[in-house]
């Protein structure tokens, strides 16, 4: 039985270590909150309390890494909250110990933050180069630059969109707010259930992508999604400013799709 390791097992790592164990694979999960062990060892995950910092990775980090041939990265950058953070530099650390673990595939759970929002607005396909300036965008693509160049094993990134589900939506932060900005700007969103498709997709088939992108293939303006969406579910629609020219994107994940010969099945 292969073992896959997800360090965090959050609002997508969860499920998706649920998915594997019934796919018969072995899975170590890794959360960096005590109460949540618990939760992982009642679906059949290996849990690990695990917890990456700027200074060591802590926990049994050469105990969760054990036997496991596919690493999956889980972990958000966190900058939002703490933009002093170095992302990089803990993933630097992780990187040490991996190095010297049985992994043989890394998957790295990015994000499409990594492309500038401009106007017009571009297409970014999975072989356009990264140009985002922001903070995050910068720490991603040196993230995603480090472990593409390690030989000691193969890396895919995973490039996500916004991700969405059943009960997590943007629309029911937005509803009812005003002077909403970038109004004209497409949408670049994936349901939680395409993007575990898509990492088992990863997973399961052999394909030598260094870059892969989860974005659905619907793009209207936000604008236009958020208020349809909005009336949908009985909120109050937001409103978005025109006082200023939109930025923004649209992610292409046409070569990843024909890459993994699948297809996402849930429109946002």
């Amino acid at each position: 039985m292969k073992t896959i390791g997800i360090l965090g097992c959050g609002w997508l790592g969860f499920p998706l270590a649920k998915k594997l164990i019934g796919e018969s694979y072995n899975v170590h999960g890794s959360t960096t909150s005590a109460e949540k062990v618990t939760d992982l060892a009642e679906e059949k995950i290996n849990p690990f309390l695990i917890e990456l910092t700027e200074e060591k990775v802590e926990g049994k980090i050469e105990e969760f890494l054990e036997d496991v041939k596919i690493l999956i990265i889980d972990i958000p950058p966190g900058l939002r909250k703490d933009p002093s953070s170095n992302f990089t530099k803990k993933i630097n650390l992780l990187i040490h110990f991996v190095e010297k673990s049985t992994v043989k595939k890394v998957i790295f759970v990015s994000s499409t933050s990594v492309f500038k929002d401009e106007f017009p607005f571009p297409t970014y396909s999975e072989k356009s180069k990264a140009n985002g300036t922001s903070n995050s965008a910068r720490q991603l693509i040196a993230v995603e630059q480090e472990l593409l160049q390690h030989t000691a094993f193969s890396t895919t990134i995973i490039r996500f969109g916004g991700l969405i589900g059943e009960k997590r939506h943007p629309v029911k932060f937005l509803a009812g707010r005003e002077k909403l900005s970038n109004g004209k700007a497409p949408i670049n969103l994936i349901h939680q259930q395409d993007s575990i498709d898509l990492i088992v997709a990863c997973i399961n088939k052999v394909t030598n992508a260094k870059i892969l992108h989860g974005v659905f293939p619907y793009h209207p303006s936000k604008e236009e999604y958020y208020t349809q969406k909005a009336k949908k579910l009985n909120l109050i629609p937001p409103h978005f400013s025109r006082s200023k020219k939109a930025t923004g994107k649209i992610i292409s994940a046409e070569e990843s799709l024909h890459t993994l010969n699948i297809k996402f099945e849930y429109q946002p």
